[in-house]
């Protein structure tokens, strides 16, 4: 049942893309031409990676900001079949720690746009298939499904090595203690001295 509502939610974007050739379309627009689903931007995805529809959005062009998207004609380009087995996508979590690489949100954590909803990851490209880029392992990262639908552009840079050491050294120690313990747990490691 879901698969026929994901269909249907797909037919309407698509509708509303060729309804609106060559107009800048906002993200909240193609939602509520979707009938409202939640997953309207994976929908969008597919019709571009997929179906071989060139819907642009602020990575490719620099006119469009983040939520706005393009289909300047009805032309469609070879499309990309899914490639990433559930082994790579497993590999690469655990490999991320499941943390979103790019906000560094972890699975199941609140979503900072607030509602009941919580983090979901998924694969986001390196480089972009489109410009290249391959389902390998080591062309794919952990990101939530905000900054893989352009929501997190504004998010801060990760901070370095440098100022995140100098962070913690900053700190108080029992802010320092649950430093060390997060990392502990993080990484299934035992401390020798007992504390």
């Amino acid at each position: 049942m879901a698969s026929k509502r994901d269909s249907g939610s797909k037919a309407r974007i698509l509708k509303y893309f060729l309804d609106n050739l060559g107009d800048i379309l906002e993200s909240r627009d193609i939602q509520a031409a979707s009938g409202g689903a939640s997953e309207w931007a994976r929908r969008v995805r597919e019709l571009r990676n997929e179906e071989g529809y060139q819907i642009l959005s602020h990575k490719d062009r620099a006119d469009l900001r983040p939520g706005q998207y393009l289909l300047e004609t009805d032309a469609r380009i070879p499309a990309f079949k899914r490639g990433i087995s559930k082994e790579t996508r497993a590999w690469v979590l655990e490999r991320n720690g499941y943390t979103c690489q790019m906000c560094g949100l972890a699975a199941g954590d609140p979503d900072p746009f607030g509602g009941p909803r919580t983090v979901r990851l998924t694969m986001g490209h390196i480089i972009d298939k489109s410009k290249g880029g391959d389902d390998s392992p080591h062309n794919l990262r952990a990101v939530c499904t905000n900054c893989n639908e352009g929501l997190q552009n504004t998010a801060p840079p990760k901070p370095d090595l440098v100022h995140l050491l100098s962070q913690v050294r900053r700190a108080t120690i029992s802010d320092q203690h649950a430093v060390l313990k997060w990392l502990l747990e993080k990484f299934k490691l035992t401390t020798t001295s007992g504390k």
